[in-house]
């Protein structure tokens, strides 16, 4: 069972997406995506890349999927837990150590992903609402999240 400290609220244009955070999978991943949470970082940042029966990828600043936060990008935390439908993973150039704060959710399995990118939680609640994102590299009215907050900080 998630915990406040563990759980991501993603309020999308399409509606709340609810998010499992594994700290136990991805510690520094977990810990990056809740730093940029609380600083509103990602905060009306778009969906740049939702390809049907895939995924739908966010995070980049610029909404061009080239992007990241201020901070050095991440080592791997490649794990076992494999790339299915709801599944949390950071986005990442050719080098595995390139991970910084563009991620995607898995739409269907991805399973040839498995152990190549970061698992690091794993949509609970409102993957209808992923589902209803506009499709498109990039979409022509891409969808957005509006706010991202940890449920801790939430009252």
């Amino acid at each position: 069972m998630a915990t406040p400290e563990n759980t991501l609220i993603i309020e999308t244009t399409k509606g709340k997406v609810v998010i499992e955070l594994r700290p136990d999978l991805a510690p520094k991943h977990v810990e990056r995506i809740k730093t940029l949470a609380r600083e509103k970082f990602y905060d009306g940042i778009k969906f740049h890349r939702v390809i049907e029966g895939f995924m739908a990828q966010t995070g980049c600043p610029q909404s061009r999927g080239t992007g990241g936060s201020s901070y050095p990008n991440l080592p791997a935390e490649f794990n076992a837990e494999p790339h299915v439908r709801g599944v949390c993973s950071m986005a990442r150039a050719s080098n595995p150590n390139s991970a910084n704060s563009q991620f995607f959710i898995c739409f269907d399995d991805a399973t040839f992903l498995d152990r190549q990118y970061t698992v690091w939680g794993k949509v609970i609640e409102g993957m209808e609402n992923v589902d209803k994102l506009a499709r498109g590299e990039p979409p022509r009215q891409p969808d957005a999240m509006v706010s991202v907050r940890v449920a801790a900080d939430v009252t």
